[in-house]
């Protein structure tokens, strides 16, 4: 595919780092010549310096044969204006991102497809579902469902005096005789490890396993993890990631925002009836303490200074909140999380990235999702008659060593697979695999 990006920063340059791999021929669009140029020293694109608005910026892009463009700059006028004239040049599909939900939540109103936009995206309302689904469970750093729970990708940290403590895979086969998980990913100190059978685990891992519904109570049995139910739900912050979280959580849970701002938190107060709006400095430790931080099942940071919610996410986790959840801007921070002590820490730009690359890959995979701070992918693949994954046992296929098959759905059923496992047409199999490898991991599917 001919791929035009506009906007060099977080997103747009996470983005392109993803699609590199794939053998698109991308353009990078943006104003900043220090951005361009890094872009262009780390990543295999062609940058065009100036608007993404311009004529002549987008006719140096080539927009009238370009496949899709996105424009994910940080101002939404440009975004949606950039789509408008990149559709009406050539572009065959155009997406845009926004910050204003209404674009979203009056999509048939606006119409943005006879305008000539055909995907507008929010990082904001996409972070608040992302915390949502990371609520399921409080035991789990993360959690992600494959055809409503016959599968599932679980996310747990290793403390030390744990069975699995200081062994390897083969040394702990024995704890999972039914197979009914597998282990796909470690995070250790920001390095991915596609895990194999001499890989020892170790303190402060944040190990990834694909479980069946049983393998997930044997997991946390291993790991010394106990299950409990989220009520009460506190949130820092009323940003529009926080407003739309409380508006999304209230529903089911008893959620408390705090908002420094008090003509903010009157705001907030009037149109989240069913969340109880603090005015206050949630960073004072009195505070969190008045209001009952030690009864919260769940602590949610999402104040626009990524310091503050780490900290405070810290003071709750000292407090014995079961789940922390932290907003950051700077996605260095992500990988920092299995480290010091917050469950999960979030950036809004990675997960609309994510995003947006799920879309572009549709109609190959059925579904896609990143893994918080973890360089690598999770795909569901469906096996087509003639796939070449269907042709010999998976120990013979020579899979990437960059992948690992996690498991599979047949017949409605999930199965873990082991190197014997035989593929059949219309299995839909669930693949963990680097940003690098996944067109290798396609061809087995086509």
């Amino acid at each position: 595919m001919k791929i035009i990006i506009a906007g060099a920063g977080d997103v747009g340059f996470h983005l392109t780092r993803l699609l590199a791999n794939e053998e698109h021929d991308i353009v990078l669009i943006d104003t900043n010549n220090d951005k361009l140029q890094y872009a262009s020293d780390h990543l295999d694109v062609v940058t065009v310096k100036g608007k993404s608005t311009s004529h002549s910026v987008l006719t140096a892009a080539n927009v009238k044969e370009a496949d899709l463009l996105i424009s994910v700059t940080s101002f939404e006028e440009n975004n949606l204006l950039t789509a408008l004239i990149g559709k009406r040049m050539g572009a065959k599909k155009t997406i845009a991102r926004v910050s204003n939900t209404e674009f979203l939540m009056d999509n048939q109103k606006w119409d943005m497809q006879y305008l000539g936009v055909d995907e507008i995206i929010s990082p904001e309302a996409l972070a608040s579902k992302e915390i949502k689904r990371l609520l399921q469970e409080s035991a789990i750093t993360d959690i992600f469902d494959f055809e409503r729970g016959k599968l599932s990708l679980i996310g747990i940290s290793i403390d030390d005096g744990d069975l699995l403590h200081n062994k390897t895979l083969e040394e702990t086969a024995h704890l999972n005789p039914g197979f009914n998980f597998i282990t796909v990913a470690i995070l250790r100190n920001q390095e991915t490890i596609i895990p194999r059978g001499n890989t020892q685990f170790m303190v402060n891992d944040h190990v990834y396993y694909i479980a069946l519904p049983d393998g997930i109570e044997r997991v946390l049995r291993l790991t010394g993890k106990k299950r409990s139910k989220i009520k009460n739900i506190m949130i820092l912050g009323g940003s529009k990631v926080g407003y739309h979280t409380a508006k999304g959580l209230s529903e089911k849970y008893n959620v408390k925002l705090i908002e420094k701002s008090k003509e903010k938190s009157f705001e907030l107060a009037d149109t989240l009836d069913k969340t109880m709006v603090i005015s206050g400095d949630g960073r004072e430790v009195e505070l969190l303490e008045e209001e009952g931080i030690e009864n919260m099942d769940a602590f949610i940071a999402l104040t626009g200074n990524s310091e503050t919610n780490i900290i405070s996410s810290l003071v709750a986790k000292n407090h014995g909140v079961p789940k922390t959840i932290a907003l950051v801007e700077n996605m260095d921070y992500i990988h920092l999380s299995q480290n010091i002590g917050v469950d999960t820490m979030i950036n809004k730009k990675l997960i609309a990235a994510s995003f947006i690359f799920r879309y572009i890959r549709e109609g190959q995979v059925i579904a896609i999702t990143s893994i918080h701070g973890v360089d690598a992918e999770i795909l569901e693949f469906v096996v087509n008659k003639d796939s070449k994954i269907t042709k010999k046992p998976l120990k013979n296929l020579e899979f990437p060593k960059t992948a690992i098959v996690g498991g599979v759905i047949r017949d409605g059923k999930g199965l873990i697979t082991m190197g014997d496992f035989c593929f059949q047409e219309n299995d839909r199999v669930v693949v963990l695999s680097r940003p690098e490898c996944i067109h290798k991991v396609e061809g087995f599917f086509k």
